[in-house]
């Protein structure tokens, strides 16, 4: 990854993260917004640029967003950003819990 220009970012137009390598998408995170939620429904990577960490990166970005913000919590229907955040458990305190 070092080699390549890789830049994530937000686009609450479309309803998703994007990540672009050498200025070609190459990844989203698509998401929905609810009040206090964000519903994560699906991540892609172009096979191209699979099997680099490129997804990882991209929903390690949109987390990150997300707790800056302060103002959500994460529900994560895509299978992707699930396992993403059971790996990394400290991420666990952003999922949304019903019983709140």
């Amino acid at each position: 990854m070092s080699s390549q220009d890789v830049e994530v970012s937000r686009d609450p137009e479309q309803n998703r993260y994007e990540l672009h390598v050498d200025g070609r998408l190459a990844g989203r995170a698509e998401y929905l917004l609810s009040n206090g939620l964000i519903t994560f429904t699906h991540t892609e990577v172009d096979p191209t640029f699979e099997g680099r960490g490129f997804a990882s990166k991209l929903v390690q970005y949109a987390l990150d967003d997300v707790r800056d913000a302060g103002d959500r919590k994460v529900l994560a229907v895509c299978p992707y950003v699930k396992q993403w955040i059971r790996r990394h458990k400290d991420y666990l305190n952003l999922l949304y819990d019903a019983a709140e």
